[in-house]
């Protein structure tokens, strides 16, 4: 009996090890794809670029409703997209939706409140904002390197900032797409102030200002 009993604990604590490490590897494999998607997007803002006389492409509005000018309005065109304002996900929650679009994160279960869907946020302070708001060249952004472009969001709008960035996604942290297309993952501790509750802007390797 003790004999069994032994068996039975060791068999429990390599099931355990088994789904922890299983549960990893799924991180993992959503995060990668993640970072795949925000790459192409990347792309597609690089190629915008190049047709449109060095503009980075507007905001669009946050709420999703921009139809002739906007970054879900002007980049999809470049990944062979329909119009965001045609997906029937965008203001139904229980519409199906194909996580293999790049529109979404696999780590993000979000769905529409009935107004509108994004799983990734556009930094609003790139073309700036309020009365300064307007598209930029290329060229003119600083360090695009390290320039915030888009992110993985824990809000529902299309655009916005540092305090909608993502805290608890791809292993307590988020991906992060550069204005030079390249992507990166960083830990929520390197954007977030925990004990104030809101984003942080010191982080040298994260521009989010012109």
């Amino acid at each position: 009996m003790i004999e069994l009993l032994v068996v039975i604990a060791i068999i429990g604590i390599l099931a355990a090890m088994i789904l922890s490490a299983i549960s990893k590897a799924k991180q993992k494999s959503h995060r990668i794809v993640c970072m795949g998607k925000l790459r192409q997007w990347g792309m597609a803002t690089l190629l915008y670029v190049g047709d449109n006389d060095d503009y980075l492409p507007p905001d669009g509005s946050p709420n999703g409703t921009s139809i002739n000018g906007g970054w879900y309005v002007d980049l999809p065109p470049y990944l062979s997209l329909d119009p965001y304002r045609e997906m029937p996900w965008r203001t139904n929650a229980s519409a199906p939706i194909n996580l293999g679009l790049p529109w979404f994160c696999p780590s993000n279960p979000r769905r529409s409140n009935g107004n509108n869907l994004f799983h990734y946020c556009l930094n609003e302070y790139v073309n700036k904002t309020g009365d300064e708001n307007a598209p930029i060249r290329y060229t003119t952004v600083r360090c695009p390197s390290r320039m915030v472009w888009l992110f993985d969001s824990k809000n529902l709008p299309a655009v916005g900032y540092w305090n909608f960035i993502h805290t608890n996604i791809h292993g307590a942290g988020a991906n992060i797409l550069f204005l030079d297309g390249h992507v990166a993952r960083y830990n929520a501790t390197e954007y977030w102030d925990f004990a104030q509750k809101k984003g942080r802007t010191n982080n040298p390797s994260l521009l989010w200002m012109q």
